[in-house]
């Protein structure tokens, strides 16, 4: 029995107290997820939550990243839209439409179902962040950090993981010595391209003055550190990123990594599931990307009531399923090393990567998160446009944070 059909399967017996359920349907609008094992788990919550409320149909509808922005926009501005939304949490996503009226404040909700005890501290940082009231339930928590080919490492004359980002550098020197490029990245979709700049200003910066940063509290034009933290971004860009990284995605840039044609990525603790149904997963290790801070890269994303859900009460009874012990009990791995219900945890017999991860999560001194999450929608399109510009050689570090620096001063 394959994995999908198991977890469906197990998950059909449990059984949840729900109100009085009516013949109708609950419409869920998603991202469109790439691992057979995050498939399944959405799968199995529709059979879960259609086991105990038998006169309800679920309905996933789930789309690729941009197609999924695209969809909530339309929605935000029109009469009709899901009963319930998946979205990352910070002010230039989910908090786009928080603040656009697409979310219901899930305070009743919190408090009716003890959500606040339930899940962990971290992944609720946002729900309280960007309007009056709660506003999204977390449904899962992730870190990103670099995952390595040990074998060409290896081939590389690298004996163990770079502990500083000088170290890093000098592992990248060596990799292209040796004819292999350090990582791959896909420019096509912007965000991909994105995290290795968000990391970059992470290290050259350090926590005060990249928070400052990121909340436009600090001038990018006269603090050094961001014009460094681009600087190293050229660096990278031009002699250490699989070229030509700016023609394709992520997806391709993920298949080119498999073939070997790069050693590292930037990616998060859900690659797990993916690397483990795609290839030999003992090859592959995983370290934080050196930063010096400690701090560990990383986002939450939530599951949303949208205003324009028919029945928010039965909405509400779907999230607090989906979030509680027994189903992310079946569920756990699915969507990366942690639950956010503090009660899960891994089996004994996790995959080995997903313990590292654990031990990642475990040691980190606190987090920060990607820039589309930190910034607004407006800011984070010229903050992808500046790092694409620089990428492909067509502006260099000095103008590139007066870029930003001009744009943040004209539209806040």
């Amino acid at each position: 029995m394959n994995f999908r059909r198991s977890l469906i399967s197990s998950v059909a017996g449990i059984c949840l107290m729900s109100g009085a359920a009516h013949a109708e349907n609950l419409t869920v609008w998603s991202l469109n997820y790439s691992s057979d094992a995050q498939v399944s788990a959405l799968d199995a919550s529709v059979v879960a939550f259609e086991k105990t409320h038998p006169d309800v149909n679920v309905e996933f509808v789930k789309r690729g990243t941009d197609e999924h922005k695209t969809a909530l926009r339309v929605a935000s501005g029109s009469d009709t839209g899901p009963d319930v939304y998946v979205l990352w949490a910070g002010l230039g996503l989910g908090g786009e439409y928080v603040q656009a009226g697409l979310s219901t404040d899930l305070t009743p909700y919190f408090e009716k179902y003890g959500w606040a005890d339930r899940l962990t501290v971290p992944s609720q940082a946002f729900v309280e962040a960007f309007a009056d009231g709660k506003h999204g339930m977390p449904y899962r928590f992730s870190g990103e950090a670099v995952y390595y080919n040990m074998d060409l490492f290896k081939k590389a004359g690298i004996d163990s993981e770079p502990q500083t980002y000088e170290e890093l550098k000098a592992a990248a020197v060596k990799l292209k010595e040796a004819g292999i490029a350090a990582f791959t990245f896909g420019g096509t979709v912007n965000w991909h391209v994105m995290r290795l700049m968000d990391v970059l200003l992470e290290t050259t910066c350090g926590v005060e003055k990249h928070d400052a940063l990121m909340s436009m509290e600090a001038d990018w034009a006269t603090e050094p550190c961001a014009v460094e933290a681009f600087t190293e971004m050229k660096w990278w860009a031009d002699d250490y990123i699989l070229a030509p990284f700016m023609g394709i995605d992520h997806k391709q840039a993920a298949t080119l990594w498999y073939a070997e044609r790069a050693a590292m990525m930037l990616e998060g603790d859900w690659m797990v599931n993916a690397i483990n149904e795609s290839t030999d997963i003992s090859k592959y290790g995983i370290f934080p990307f050196p930063t010096g801070t400690d701090r560990l890269y990383g986002f939450a994303e939530y599951m949303y009531i949208s205003t324009k859900a028919k029945n928010k009460e039965l909405a509400a009874e779907f999230l607090d399923m989906f979030s509680s012990t027994e189903f992310q009990t079946q569920i756990v791995g699915a969507f990366g090393a942690l639950s956010v219900n503090k009660s899960v945890k891994l089996s004994d017999d996790a995959l080995d990567l997903h313990k590292q991860w654990i031990e990642i999560f475990d040691n980190a001194g606190g987090t920060f998160v990607n820039g589309d999450q930190a910034f607004p929608l407006d800011v984070t399109t010229e903050y992808f446009r500046v790092i694409n510009e620089l990428a492909s050689n067509n502006m260099d570090p000095q103008t590139a944070a007066d870029t930003m620096a001009k744009f943040i001063a004209s539209n806040r």
